[in-house]
């Protein structure tokens, strides 16, 4: 085995840099960026690379479609510098954050669910002319109308103001929106989290057009977990040749 990575086969960046896309920039800016490790010189100074470095390249472009560019380069790093176990934390978080992802689309589309009896078969908050006050719809959400305030602050509602008498007044979009926003908070979610998710459902004129988008939110959850799978195995393979490689120095 020592014999054999000592003789290993020598290649050139455009040989790394050919099949998958990249110019012999991109894969020296890898090196320096510590993506790869070091590269070998030859008397002339030109860059030679080993099949370590082209398990590292691997390992990195399949760890970015899962993680990342950021967190691909962090991992890449810690496991070029022998902190393996800062790299599986840095994996760890990141397949924290899908679940905390998942954990959100399923609060929406629950929240959704719990929308849908309320808008067909239970009659709307008392309503002033052209839309909803405040207090009634505070009360039919069984909250505070300085809540409701609040929410509007963080962008999550948007009454108008009633020109004669300056009281806030209620669409039916706001009040669908405070009914959302309602449900979300209930399950745990801060307003910074919720307030992107109700500008989604402005933007798609309302509940049913939302559906292709939570289709879409779905695929690409679906998508990065198999990428990250794609990239573990990749980065497995990467350790081992690592591991070769220490013991074949020693």
């Amino acid at each position: 085995m020592r014999q054999n990575l000592q003789n290993a086969e020598r290649l050139r960046p455009v040989d790394l840099a050919r099949g998958h896309g990249l110019s012999t920039q991109a894969v020296r800016n890898y090196e320096e960026a510590g993506i790869l490790p070091p590269a070998d010189r030859t008397a002339h100074g030109y860059r030679t690379y080993t099949p370590l470095h082209a398990g590292a390249l691997r390992a990195f472009l399949a760890l970015v479609p899962g993680h990342g560019h950021r967190t691909a380069t962090s991992i890449m790093r810690a496991v070029n510098r022998g902190a393996v176990d800062e790299a599986f934390r840095l994996i760890d978080e990141s397949h924290a954050q899908l679940l905390d992802d998942r954990r959100t689309l399923q609060a929406v589309e629950s929240a959704l669910r719990d929308l849908e009896p309320t808008r067909a078969s239970e009659p709307g908050p008392v309503s002033g002319p052209g839309g909803t006050f405040i207090g009634p719809l505070a009360a039919k959400l069984g909250i505070r109308p300085a809540t409701l305030r609040k929410w509007e602050r963080a962008g999550l509602v948007r009454p108008r103001r009633d020109p004669l008498t300056g009281y806030r007044v209620y669409d039916e979009a706001d009040v669908r929106d405070a009914r959302l926003a309602h449900q979300l908070r209930r399950g745990g979610h801060p307003l910074e989290q919720i307030a992107p998710l109700i500008a989604q459902v402005r933007a798609a004129g309302g509940l049913e057009p939302l559906e292709a988008a939570l289709g879409d939110w779905h695929g690409r959850l679906s998508a990065r977990g198999r990428a990250m799978l794609a990239g573990a195995a990749e980065l497995e393979a990467y350790l081992l040749l690592r591991a070769d490689s220490d013991q074949a120095s020693v």
